[in-house]
């Protein structure tokens, strides 16, 4: 066993995960959601205009909806203030989209993901990884071998950019519309980053791939999209893992 897992085995759950980064950002976006946010976001992507489309007839549903009191456990969503979270916040890093290195990323961003592992993991027992920090990715590697067969691993803004035909076809049109529930909508609105995956049909993804998702500055949202196809007799495993700090205010997730 290596020293980086000898080390993350002795350290206790709370301080694995509870450390804290000051807040490093390119771009961050006004508090509340309104109108001019969700084209401020979808400016700052570069994003089709039929995405912009998407995400302001979300943001309509998702003023129009009541919150839900029928979820099962009926939990207390009554302090959730929306006016006052963050929904965007782009990291300061060169590259948008993620590296290709963990060495190429900020050393505060290096050093986040190696206390939870991630790069250790990938080492071991991934077939690919992408890494999200505040809301965009900021890390994303898909072995070779897994890319000559056909599979696609990216994260979702490069999908919009690169497959737009297959996420035109399936973003939040058959599994959870926006219209599913106030944050269904929500999400719909303001949605950063996150994970699309692309198995051809007869492949089997024998090692599975994982997607993380860290929180670290405080009042923030963080919205990631998953998309995964996978076609006729095709098989894939997917891992997904988010923490954040304990803080005083309120930190809102809500990934799709």
């Amino acid at each position: 066993m290596s020293s980086d897992q000898d080390h993350l085995k002795e350290t206790d759950t709370e301080a694995r995960f509870e450390f804290k980064k000051e807040e490093k950002s390119a771009f961050k976006s006004e508090k509340g959601l309104t109108e001019e946010t969700i084209r401020v976001i979808s400016e700052d992507k570069d994003e089709p205009e039929w995405m912009l489309e998407r995400r302001l007839r979300a943001l309509k549903q998702f003023q129009e909806m009541p919150m839900p009191t029928d979820w099962p456990g009926a939990p207390d969503l009554s302090e959730i203030d929306f006016d006052e979270i963050v929904p965007y916040i782009r990291p300061d890093i060169e590259t948008r989209g993620g590296a290709e290195n963990w060495e190429d990323l900020p050393e505060e961003i290096q050093d986040t993901f190696d206390k939870l592992g991630i790069p250790e993991a990938e080492k071991n027992a991934l077939s690919g990884v992408g890494a999200q920090y505040e809301s965009e990715i900021v890390y994303q590697n898909m072995q070779e071998r897994w890319e000559e067969k056909g599979v696609i691993f990216c994260d979702m803004d490069k999908a919009v950019q690169e497959h737009e035909d297959l996420v035109k076809e399936h973003f939040m049109t058959k599994c959870v519309p926006p219209s599913d529930n106030k944050f269904a909508a929500l999400h719909g609105a303001v949605w950063s980053g996150g994970s699309f995956v692309y198995v051809p049909e007869d492949t089997t993804v024998e090692m599975p791939v994982q997607a993380y998702f860290r929180m670290n500055s405080e009042g923030m949202g963080q919205f990631e999209h998953t998309l995964i196809i996978a076609e006729e007799n095709s098989e894939v495993h997917y891992i997904e893992g988010c923490s954040a700090p304990k803080y005083s205010a309120f930190n809102l997730h809500s990934g799709g």
